[in-house]
């Protein structure tokens, strides 16, 4: 298994306590985003820690270049390289420290953004990894506390590198946790109860719109039996299915998927991803529209 280690308190204690649990079974990549100068003195620390550990250690650099959303673009660059170094190495998944307080911190910004079902499940314990879904991405740390967390990497003597960006109140996560850190009255552990109600209930969703899906779907003529009454929730997940099944990529999600469907219950007709629809009583039928061509 490949653990993907920043050298940061929680990444830190992962390795630990993965070395500790699973003697010669892991492997590390720490991903230098060149966008701070300590950032090398962080994975050559990281580097050492694991040969101290007696565990295969890599630095993953990668070039951001210019422009904005940099933490979006960091994100997708780290994941990126991880996989890639994951499948070249020959590991069976990649793991991360994500812990109970990240999981707070992402369902406070999901629920800013007006989430679904689907963003309120949260961070799940098993996913696939961004931008390469087959490869199994494992948090095993999200019953843990970011407090016990350091106190395992405390225990050990080992001193964890502090990301400066970490206190850097331009990004989102970063204010949400500072709002986070002064409410009193706030429950992490039932906040991540719920994050897992949610995935049950979003898992659930899933499972009766493949049934649908499967039930209802006419692949040769473009067709879907829609049955009478069924409810919103359902019916987004089953067109989603139908965007995938005629070659969406990628699949809409979110107000522009809502409004395709209301338009379809309406009997109206709608376009959306290039993918024709019309709602017809209780069969709706579809079409691949080729694209515009200018000129």
């Amino acid at each position: 298994m490949g653990l993907a280690v920043s050298g940061g308190p929680d990444s830190c204690a992962l390795l630990l306590l993965a070395a500790a649990h699973l003697p010669g079974q892991i492997a590390v990549a720490t991903v230098d985003h060149g966008l701070r100068a300590q950032a090398a003195d962080e994975a050559r620390a990281v580097a050492a820690l694991c040969a101290d550990l007696g565990v295969p250690h890599h630095t993953l650099r990668v070039d951001l270049g210019g422009g904005s959303a940099i933490q979006a673009r960091a994100r997708a660059a780290r994941y990126a390289a991880l996989a890639g170094w994951a499948r070249g190495q020959g590991l069976a998944a990649l793991a991360t420290a994500h812990h109970m307080d990240d999981q707070a911190e992402t369902l406070a910004m999901r629920l800013n953004r007006g989430a679904g079902v689907r963003g309120l499940a949260g961070m799940r314990a098993r996913a696939g990894v961004p931008g390469d879904p087959a490869l199994p991405l494992l948090r095993p740390l999200l019953g843990w506390r970011r407090a016990e967390l350091a106190a395992v990497v405390a225990s050990a003597g080992v001193v964890a590198a502090d990301d400066p960006s970490n206190q850097d109140t331009r990004f989102e996560r970063v204010r949400v946790r500072f709002g986070l850190a002064g409410a009193a009255w706030l429950d992490t552990a039932g906040w991540a109860a719920s994050a897992q109600h949610l995935a049950q209930a979003d898992a659930a969703l899933d499972w009766a719109a493949q049934r649908l899906f499967a039930q209802g779907w006419d692949e040769a003529h473009g067709r879907l039996a829609v049955p009478d009454g069924l409810p919103q929730a359902l019916a987004l997940r089953v067109l989603e299915l139908v965007l995938n099944a005629m070659g969406a990529t990628p699949v809409p999600r979110g107000g522009e998927l809502v409004r395709w469907h209301a338009a379809l219950a309406a009997g109206q007709v709608a376009t959306l991803a290039g993918l024709r629809g019309e709602g017809k009583g209780a069969t709706w039928h579809f079409l691949r529209v080729p694209p515009h061509r200018a000129g």
